[in-house]
């Protein structure tokens, strides 16, 4: 099959999403696929070394626009609609499948105009979870017409599924996101050789950004240190070092020791990180479908520490993998993780029961259940695969 994945953030900025196309492109393309990736990208010599050959650009102004507690790079100009149909009309997919197909501009372009050759199948994955959203709410009706043109529908966890079938009720198909088993699952990686010192560790993987409730875990911090001096929080993920700013003014307010930041790790450095920690936090205080952090940690053997939120309940099982508490509770999570950090049996315990779960989120396991259901719904139609173009 010829498959168009549709991404509607700046190809350059990595997230989630991003994380996800380019999992199942591998995976398509291994399995004999034919896969363009249809994507914003600003200008950047930095990420244009970068961009994967079947990459497509739609380049434009790329702004930052504030959403569910983040902040979204996105196209949005409608000038970009030309380009899309173009590209459409050349490239003749069989599938066409969006990410986000809400999300402005690209992907609503790319819906507007999918049907350029009617035989294409359109499908669109909502990966988003929020507890409202004012423009759904009021713009509902002309974004149902829009919606009218998916042939089929997948969210990403029932967290998803709840949030967006409460504004579009429809049939939807719960396909997780996955996880690289052989990168994040593999025991003969070392350690990072800075960190393996024999102090514990406890690391923090993702944005500074507000919802990721980094804030929560750096002042839970200080309650660890006040009872294990010894403990070291790594912080790793994309930043740079303005938004590291005001939280190194925190740690020096509060006297705090070992508090070490490391901005954009590779893929291969990021899976070292993993095995380099006693315990994973992630206390994201909310906005959360999935939690492809935990994942990540369980494959690598790791117990995490976590916020009770819809779409990390659906991944993490309290007292099994790891400990939940409520999100912006400091007291508790300081108490969680002095309570792993003690226990070496508790880590061993929930780090077998972590690889076993991570096991059932693996990449292949994912894109075939994708495949699946591509399949299915061309069989609605009365197409096989060897019918395809």
């Amino acid at each position: 099959m010829k498959i168009g994945f549709v991404a509607p953030y700046d190809w350059a900025v990595p997230g989630g999403v991003k994380h996800h196309i380019e999992a199942l492109d591998q995976e398509f393309r291994a399995a004999g696929h034919e896969v363009k990736i249809i994507a914003a990208s600003a200008p950047n010599k930095r990420a244009q070394e970068q961009l994967p050959p079947n990459l497509i650009q739609i380049e434009g102004p790329v702004v930052p626009l504030p959403t569910s507690g983040s902040e979204a790079r996105v196209v949005l100009s409608s000038r970009p609609s030309h380009r899309v149909k173009a590209i459409l009309s050349q490239e003749h997919f069989d599938i066409i499948h969006l990410h986000e197909p809400l999300m402005p501009v690209i992907c609503p372009l790319a819906l507007y105009h999918s049907k350029v050759h009617p035989q294409t199948l359109v499908l669109g994955t909502f990966h988003a979870y929020r507890e409202k959203n004012a423009g759904y709410k009021y713009g509902g009706r002309i974004f149902r017409r829009w919606l009218g043109r998916l042939d089929g529908r997948i969210v990403v966890s029932e967290a998803a599924k709840g949030y967006i079938t409460r504004y579009f009720p429809g049939d939807y198909r719960v396909i997780s996101n996955g996880v690289d088993l052989s990168r994040f699952g593999d025991s003969s990686l070392a350690p990072v050789p800075e960190f393996a010192d024999g102090r514990p560790n406890i690391l923090f993987v993702g944005r500074l950004e507000k919802r990721k409730g980094f804030i929560h875990l750096l002042r839970a911090f200080a309650g660890v240190q006040a009872k294990m001096p010894e403990a070291r929080l790594i912080v790793a993920g994309a930043f740079n070092d303005k938004q590291v700013e005001p939280f190194a003014r925190e740690v020096e307010a509060n006297g705090l020791q070992e508090v070490r930041f490391v901005s954009w790790p590779s893929n291969d450095m990021l899976a070292r990180f993993y095995r380099t920690a006693d315990v994973v936090c992630a206390p994201s205080t909310g906005f959360e479908s999935f939690g492809l952090v935990l994942v990540e940690a369980m494959a690598a053997g790791r117990p995490v520490v976590t916020s009770d939120i819809p779409g990390y309940r659906e991944v993490v099982r309290n007292e099994v993998e790891g400990l939940l508490v409520p999100p912006g509770d400091e007291d508790g999570l300081a108490s969680a993780l002095l309570r792993v950090l003690a226990d070496k049996e508790l880590q061993e315990r929930m780090g077998q029961s972590g690889r076993k779960r991570a096991a059932s989120f693996a990449w292949n396991r994912v894109a075939a259940e994708v495949l699946a259901y591509y399949d299915e719904l061309l069989k609605q139609r009365g197409v096989t695969r060897h019918g395809l173009s």
